[in-house]
């Protein structure tokens, strides 16, 4: 019985070190290359992020302006490119007239000097607004943007013209599954190839009607990257894959990085095998706001020789970084 339980011992002790060393990232390909760099909404002003809800008008709450850039504007995408973006980051709507408006807020009234609901304009309504109306850094004493902003706010078909062979990544700001299936219409309009460089993520209803329509295109969704995530680690370690982590961008909050087995040449490589991309954000604890990595110090809890995507608010200085530790 004795020399029984010994071989048993014996075999589950070789099984757990087989398992260990099969998810660890010790004897993992080491995956070369530089980060990509990704422009959370392109060169934009910066704001106080603390206790920020999807609602909140960060243009009120404007920090003291490092530079003249606009978010969501071809002239800030251009610079954030510029800087060293591998990919940039836009919102949009669908407005009344068929476009799609590049721009961040569910409503006018924070950014611009106009009023409503975004998507309840026509695109010929929005080319007229100032988008930087609303911006203030001293409580509304000032506003260094006002009158500077008139006619930029572009349209999806402008960035595509623009950028016609750069990455992007559009955010779907609503839940309708419409709105999935007027973008997607967009989107099999252009090349194949043009769309393996673009990257969708937002409401799980209308990303899963996108997810159905265009295959090729990788998505992501907040349920999606909990079904990937926890997923992951609960079975990771079998060698299978969630479907939810599958031909997607996953992003990958910076805290729970160290859970993911085999982080992070394994993971990524794991990812690639997966057809999706994998982007670092900042420490998420709860609700509805993330950070980028935007700071020499969070950029420095990255592994070292970290190839994978990096989701920042701060291109210029996160683009600096990353050049200065690969030399």
């Amino acid at each position: 019985m004795g020399r029984k339980l010994r071989v048993v011992t014996a075999v589950l002790i070789a099984v757990a070190a087989g398992v260990y060393i099969n998810n660890t990232d010790l004897l993992a390909p080491h995956r070369d290359g530089k980060p990509v760099l990704l422009a959370h909404r392109g060169m934009a002003q910066r704001f106080d992020e603390r206790d920020v809800r999807n609602d909140t008008c960060t243009a009120a709450r404007m920090l003291p302006p490092a530079h003249d850039y606009l978010e969501n504007t071809l002239r800030s995408m251009h610079a954030s490119f510029d800087a060293g973006a591998d990919a940039v980051e836009l919102d949009v709507h669908p407005t009344t007239d068929g476009e799609f408006a590049v721009f961040h807020d569910w409503t006018l009234d924070c950014r611009t000097d106009g009023q409503g609901v975004t998507r309840e304009q026509s695109m010929a309504k929005l080319k007229m607004l100032d988008i930087g109306y609303g911006y203030t850094a001293d409580g509304g004493k000032t506003f260094p943007f006002r009158g500077k902003g008139i006619g930029m706010m572009p349209t999806l078909s402008e960035v595509f013209a623009a950028f016609p062979d750069k990455k992007l990544l559009i955010n779907v700001k609503s839940r309708d599954p419409n709105e999935g299936e007027k973008l997607a219409a967009v989107l099999n309009a252009l090349p194949a190839e043009r769309r393996r460089t673009i990257m969708v993520y937002g409401g799980d209803e209308p990303i899963d009607v996108i997810r159905g329509l265009i295959p090729d295109v990788r998505t992501i969704s907040r349920g999606a990257i909990r079904s990937c995530l926890i997923r992951y680690i609960g079975y990771g370690w079998t060698g299978l894959m969630p479907a939810a982590c599958r031909n997607a961008m996953v992003l990958v909050p910076i805290n729970a990085a160290p859970w993911l087995w085999g982080w992070p040449d394994r993971f990524l490589n794991r990812m690639t095998d997966a057809n999706s991309a994998v982007f670092v954000l900042g420490p998420y604890s709860g609700g509805e706001f993330s950070t980028g990595i935007d700071t020499p110090e969070l950029f420095a809890r990255l592994p070292q020789a970290y190839s994978g995507g990096i989701w920042t608010n701060e291109i210029d200085a996160i683009a600096t970084i990353s050049r200065k530790s690969k030399n």
